[in-house]
């Protein structure tokens, strides 16, 4: 039986080439796919979700529009990054062939986890937004969701926003800190310290078989990978959304280990920093398992033959 799955996306590209891997995968019975403010708006990251959507030809799958905004935050767009339209201008002259569902994302992420208990997983790559207002409205549902993964945070390096913050945990750290504090008993964070080690470069893309989605993916990368090569000096991007989606797939692409982690919401200069407490010296539960460790060959050749089917 294919396993229950709900993806929460603020779709830019790499949100997009999650959502490829996800659906060619057919690894999963993907009940429905929510939208969320963070690296564009959220009308746009609806359009954006329904164009890949429409390019996989997957036309009957449920969109469901979420939080248009950060829970008291205003809003911080990744343009520089996605380009304005979020999908590095591919498919922006194009129009989706139908509009999102009637609903709200929080509802829907709330009315499934009650209606499969213990079968729904969750896959978190944009700020927390959505799933914090479901643990809002609806505490109880961490006792019901098979298990959560997020893409976002690091816990030892630097930030790829601020010197110590991810964008998804700066975007709505106050999100985060209800997440962290609702009580799941399986969360996994999929943050920078291994996507930065899942890079996907120019040769990966020219070795996917399928042309459509090797074509969308050339394209659609092609500022991300120049811009990304700028600042690190790594010939290719980081694949971090698609990585998360691949962490549900098969976890033994990574290795875990349990901290109590929380974020700062209060600081000047470290907003959004996930804190790990790697010493345990706030004597406080285990809370997270944070993603130590990526085997990137085995990630990308699990990558090549999802996207190349």
């Amino acid at each position: 039986m294919k396993r229950k799955l709900i993806l929460d996306v603020d779709t830019g590209i790499d949100d997009a080439i999650g959502i490829i891997l996800a659906v060619k995968s057919r690894e999963f019975d993907l009940l429905g796919i929510t939208t969320v403010n963070g690296n564009v708006s959220l009308d746009q990251a609806t359009d954006n979700t329904l164009k890949v959507l429409d390019l996989l030809g997957e036309t009957n799958l449920s969109v469901i529009k979420g939080a248009d905004a950060p829970l008291i935050r205003p809003h911080f767009f990744e343009h520089g990054v996605h380009g304005e339209d979020g999908l590095g201008g591919e498919l922006k002259d194009i129009l989706p062939s139908r509009p999102a569902e009637e609903g709200f994302a929080p509802d829907f992420i709330i009315n499934s986890i009650l209606n499969f208990p213990h079968e729904v997983t969750l896959v978190m790559t944009g700020p927390l937004t959505n799933l914090a207002l479901a643990i809002k409205k609806c505490p109880q549902i961490v006792h019901y969701v098979k298990e959560v993964i997020f893409m976002g945070g690091v816990v030892k390096g630097p930030g790829n926003v601020t010197p110590t913050a991810e964008f998804n945990m700066v975007v709505d750290p106050e999100a985060v800190k209800i997440v962290l504090h609702a009580g799941f008993t399986d969360i996994t964070q999929v943050g920078l310290d291994v996507t930065r080690h899942a890079i996907l470069k120019e040769a990966h893309i020219h070795a996917i078989e399928n042309p459509v989605i090797r074509q969308y993916i050339d394209n659609s990368t092609a500022q991300y990978r120049k811009r990304y090569f700028k600042r690190n000096g790594v010939d290719g991007c980081a694949m971090h959304d698609p990585l998360a989606v691949a962490v549900a797939i098969d976890q033994s692409l990574v290795k875990t280990e349990d901290f109590y982690v929380d974020v700062e919401t209060r600081s000047e200069l470290c907003d959004g920093q996930l804190v790990c407490d790697f010493q345990n010296r706030l004597e406080q539960d285990r809370n997270l398992s944070v993603c130590t460790e990526v085997d990137e060959a085995a990630f990308l050749r699990l990558f090549h033959s999802i996207v190349s089917s």
